[in-house]
Protein backbone atom coordinates (compact mmCIF):
# COMPACT_ATOMS: atom_id res chain seq x y z
CA UNK A 1 0.00 0.00 0.00
CA UNK A 2 2.78 2.16 0.77
CA UNK A 3 4.56 1.95 -2.87
CA UNK A 4 1.40 3.53 -4.27
CA UNK A 5 1.58 6.69 -1.92
CA UNK A 6 5.05 6.65 -2.85
CA UNK A 7 4.33 6.51 -6.40
CA UNK A 8 2.09 9.46 -6.24
CA UNK A 9 4.90 11.49 -3.85
CA UNK A 10 7.39 11.11 -6.96
CA UNK A 11 5.00 12.33 -9.48
CA UNK A 12 4.15 15.62 -7.36
CA UNK A 13 7.59 15.84 -7.32
CA UNK A 14 7.82 15.37 -10.95
CA UNK A 15 5.40 18.27 -10.88
CA UNK A 16 7.74 20.57 -9.11
CA UNK A 17 5.60 20.06 -6.21
CA UNK A 18 5.61 18.68 -2.34
CA UNK A 19 6.83 14.94 -2.69
CA UNK A 20 4.24 13.71 -0.15
CA UNK A 21 1.94 11.36 -1.55
CA UNK A 22 -1.63 9.39 -0.32
CA UNK A 23 -4.04 6.59 -1.32
CA UNK A 24 -6.95 5.36 0.63
CA UNK A 25 -8.05 1.58 0.14
CA UNK A 26 -10.54 -0.93 1.46
CA UNK A 27 -10.79 -3.77 4.15
CA UNK A 28 -9.79 -6.06 1.21
CA UNK A 29 -6.95 -3.92 0.26
CA UNK A 30 -8.63 -2.42 -3.17
CA UNK A 31 -6.97 1.18 -3.76
CA UNK A 32 -9.99 3.60 -3.56
CA UNK A 33 -7.99 6.84 -4.63
CA UNK A 34 -5.00 8.06 -4.64
CA UNK A 35 -3.13 11.57 -5.34
CA UNK A 36 -0.53 13.58 -4.07
CA UNK A 37 0.24 17.26 -2.61
CA UNK A 38 -0.60 19.51 -5.52
CA UNK A 39 -0.65 23.03 -3.39
CA UNK A 40 2.58 24.45 -5.58
CA UNK A 41 1.20 23.05 -9.17
CA UNK A 42 -2.66 24.24 -8.14
CA UNK A 43 -1.82 27.52 -6.34
CA UNK A 44 -4.39 25.53 -4.21
CA UNK A 45 -3.22 26.08 -0.54
CA UNK A 46 -5.82 22.78 0.71
CA UNK A 47 -4.63 20.62 -1.85
CA UNK A 48 -2.42 18.14 0.56
CA UNK A 49 -1.73 14.74 -0.50
CA UNK A 50 -4.54 13.23 1.60
CA UNK A 51 -6.89 15.72 0.92
CA UNK A 52 -6.89 14.75 -2.99
CA UNK A 53 -6.53 10.83 -2.28
CA UNK A 54 -10.02 11.71 -0.52
CA UNK A 55 -11.91 13.56 -3.24
CA UNK A 56 -10.37 11.53 -6.25
CA UNK A 57 -11.44 8.28 -3.77
CA UNK A 58 -15.13 9.97 -4.31
CA UNK A 59 -18.49 9.78 -1.34
CA UNK A 60 -18.48 6.93 0.29
CA UNK A 61 -21.19 5.85 2.46
CA UNK A 62 -18.76 5.06 5.10
CA UNK A 63 -15.31 5.51 6.08
CA UNK A 64 -15.06 3.55 9.29
CA UNK A 65 -13.03 0.39 6.85
CA UNK A 66 -10.65 2.34 4.76
CA UNK A 67 -7.56 2.96 5.80
CA UNK A 68 -5.72 5.93 5.16
CA UNK A 69 -2.09 5.78 3.46
CA UNK A 70 0.37 8.93 3.50
CA UNK A 71 3.78 9.07 2.96
CA UNK A 72 4.39 10.97 5.87
CA UNK A 73 2.53 12.09 9.09
CA UNK A 74 -0.85 13.52 8.56
CA UNK A 75 -1.05 17.56 9.39
CA UNK A 76 -3.79 18.74 11.63
CA UNK A 77 -5.58 19.67 8.53
CA UNK A 78 -5.50 16.07 7.67
CA UNK A 79 -5.69 14.31 10.98
CA UNK A 80 -9.01 16.49 10.73
CA UNK A 81 -10.52 14.85 7.19
CA UNK A 82 -9.20 11.41 9.09
CA UNK A 83 -11.13 12.41 12.05
CA UNK A 84 -14.00 14.17 10.60
CA UNK A 85 -15.14 11.16 8.10
CA UNK A 86 -14.29 8.32 10.85
CA UNK A 87 -11.47 6.62 9.31
CA UNK A 88 -10.30 3.86 11.24
CA UNK A 89 -6.81 3.68 10.41
CA UNK A 90 -4.06 5.48 9.42
CA UNK A 91 -0.90 4.27 8.07
CA UNK A 92 2.05 6.44 7.69
CA UNK A 93 5.08 6.43 5.90
CA UNK A 94 7.25 8.38 8.18
CA UNK A 95 6.95 11.28 10.79
CA UNK A 96 10.85 12.01 11.57
CA UNK A 97 10.16 15.00 9.37
CA UNK A 98 7.03 15.84 10.61
CA UNK A 99 4.77 14.61 13.72
CA UNK A 100 1.62 16.33 12.55
CA UNK A 101 -1.67 15.08 14.20
CA UNK A 102 -0.99 11.05 14.47
CA UNK A 103 -1.24 11.17 18.94
CA UNK A 104 -4.13 13.41 18.42
CA UNK A 105 -5.97 10.34 16.25
CA UNK A 106 -4.59 7.75 18.33
CA UNK A 107 -6.43 9.20 21.33
CA UNK A 108 -9.24 9.54 19.34
CA UNK A 109 -9.15 5.40 18.63
CA UNK A 110 -7.80 5.29 15.39
CA UNK A 111 -5.46 2.99 14.45
CA UNK A 112 -2.35 4.97 13.47
CA UNK A 113 0.70 2.78 12.13
CA UNK A 114 4.41 4.11 11.59
CA UNK A 115 6.35 2.07 9.38
CA UNK A 116 9.32 4.57 9.90
CA UNK A 117 10.34 4.41 5.93
CA UNK A 118 14.05 5.41 5.16
CA UNK A 119 12.73 5.91 1.49
CA UNK A 120 10.24 8.65 2.26
CA UNK A 121 11.77 10.20 5.12
CA UNK A 122 15.29 10.85 2.48
CA UNK A 123 12.65 12.01 -0.31
CA UNK A 124 11.25 14.82 1.50
CA UNK A 125 14.06 15.54 4.09
CA UNK A 126 15.90 16.08 0.60
CA UNK A 127 13.16 18.44 -0.64
CA UNK A 128 12.60 20.31 2.64
CA UNK A 129 16.58 20.89 2.17
CA UNK A 130 16.43 22.72 -1.15
CA UNK A 131 12.76 23.84 -0.56
CA UNK A 132 12.35 25.41 3.17
CA UNK A 133 10.04 28.08 2.65
CA UNK A 134 7.76 26.16 0.54
CA UNK A 135 7.97 23.57 3.17
CA UNK A 136 7.14 25.61 5.75
CA UNK A 137 4.48 27.17 3.85
CA UNK A 138 3.04 23.63 3.43
CA UNK A 139 3.14 23.33 7.64
CA UNK A 140 1.86 26.45 8.57
CA UNK A 141 5.12 27.88 9.40
CA UNK A 142 5.28 31.57 9.03
CA UNK A 143 8.10 33.52 6.78
CA UNK A 144 10.11 34.95 8.93
CA UNK A 145 11.90 36.99 6.27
Amino acid sequence: MLAVALSEARKGLAEGGIPIGAAIFDAAGKLVGSGHNRRVQNGDPSMHAETDAFRNAGRQRSYRNLTMVTTLAPCWYCSGLVRQFGFGSVIVGESRNFQGGTEWLQSLGVRVVDLDSEECASLLREYIRKNPKIWNEDIGEPDET
